[in-house]
């Protein structure tokens, strides 16, 4: 075998297939590999890979919204993901399916092992470690508590979604024009604590999602303090809780370092490709998943070990390892704001041109524009918020040193 793919989410799923397609053999290993996945997957429409087919994309917004403290328009498409769909696009019949859970692998000169739970050993000479957060093969969860992003969202009919918005959003909403990305304004009877946002997107023709998200706290927001607080939206707006069709529960680390280097290459979220910003990873999983297979493929000329040496040096060149410490001390910074800064601090955000905030949100790594994006924030935002920017080690205008894969 050339590849074992240790988890089958949408980025071992994207992995094993790219790895496929390129000529190469292929396992995939998991608890349940024809298990669904249960989240809502979505991202913004022009960071989604070409060879995603429309047949994947349950619905497509032409133009989000958001509050700061005031209104912001963003004409720029936004896909929700069909997860059935893209599990279809991802499988491939040659690609060898074994249901188990890794706990190890062991390496050689000739290639690695893969040790399952229940004692089997599945021999590749690349071993990717796909399994998300847990990153089982890549070092486990690490020491320190991680910042979490946390949501509780619930599923309703867009006739009964609109009551919650005012007339022009709700317009849009139900017209299938607009999302709602972010909406930092209280919930009703909200006591202090730590902020959260509304996010509300179409799930079809007549479903939409209603989420309330915290964005990232040490530790994350507990979900039941998230579902009052989304149940206080719905009564104050006459959106009956008992219609609803389905509830979502959201809680991932979205602050994790990226691996150390090692003959296990890491991919998705277990290689940090979680999006600090925003907690995106699935485009980037679907985007990176090409160049990981051809650099499999390539480095295998010269064994395995150079193999995962390409692998890793493909995902996570020099300048996007720049770019993510740089949103990582971003998120840092914002994690010392007092909970009444944070709306402003977003205020400033959305109040960017387009430019700096699809350069600052990207997937892709790219340190001096995601660094002019943080400088442009800098300069517009109040001195309340730049103060504490400054305070939190948010430090501009300075290059970030340049480190290898997993040089944190």
């Amino acid at each position: 075998m050339d590849v074992v793919v240790v988890g089958g989410g949408p980025a071992g799923r994207a992995a094993a297939a790219a790895c496929s397609d390129t000529g190469l053999r292929v396992t995939l290993v998991d608890p349940s590999p024809r298990r669904g996945w249960p989240h809502t997957y979505a991202t913004w429409r022009d960071e989604l890979p070409a060879s995603v087919p429309q047949s994947a994309v349950a619905a497509v917004t032409d133009r989000m919204f958001a509050y700061g403290t005031t209104r912001h328009e963003f004409h720029r498409p936004y896909a929700v993901l069909d997860n059935t769909a893209l599990w279809k696009h991802l499988w491939r019949p040659d690609v060898v399916e074994v249901t188990g859970r890794a706990v190890a692998a062991e390496h050689g000169p000739t290639g690695s092992t893969v040790v399952l739970k229940d004692g089997r050993r599945i021999a590749g000479a690349v071993v990717v470690d796909a399994s998300g957060a847990a990153r089982v093969l890549t070092g486990g969860r690490p020491a320190r508590g991680p910042a979490q992003q946390t949501a509780v969202g619930a599923v309703f009919d867009a006739e009964d979604a609109q009551a919650l918005f005012d007339a022009e959003d709700a317009q849009a909403l139900c017209g299938a024009e607009s999302g709602l990305f972010m909406d930092w304004r209280p919930a009703p009877h909200t006591r202090g604590g730590w902020p959260t946002f509304l996010y509300a997107v179409r799930l079809g023709p007549d479903r939409v999602l209603l989420e309330e998200t915290s964005l990232a706290r040490r530790p994350g927001l507990p979900l039941a303090l998230l579902r009052r607080r989304l149940a206080g939206r719905l009564a104050a707006a006459g959106v009956p809780i008992e219609h609803r069709l389905g509830e979502e529960r959201v809680r991932f680390p979205v602050d994790d370092p990226l691996p150390r280097p090692g003959r296990v290459v890491p991919y998705g979220a277990a290689a940090g490709f979680v999006h600090p910003a925003t907690g995106f990873s699935v485009a980037a999983s679907l985007r990176q998943a090409p160049w990981l297979a051809g650099a499999i493929s390539a480095g295998l000329t010269g064994g395995p070990a150079a193999a995962a040496r390409a692998a890793r040096s493909i995902l996570w060149p020099p300048r996007a390892v720049s770019a993510h410490l740089l949103r990582r001390r971003a998120l840092h910074a914002l994690l010392t704001f007092p909970p009444e800064l944070v709306p402003e601090f977003f205020e400033s955000f959305f109040s960017l041109d387009l430019r700096h905030q699809s350069a600052f949100l990207s997937p892709d790594g790219d340190p001096a524009t995601t660094a002019a994006a943080m400088s442009a924030l800098f300069r517009i935002a109040p001195w309340q918020v730049r103060r504490r920017l400054v305070r939190g080690g948010l430090v501009l205008g300075r290059p970030v040193a340049q480190h290898g894969f997993g040089g944190e």
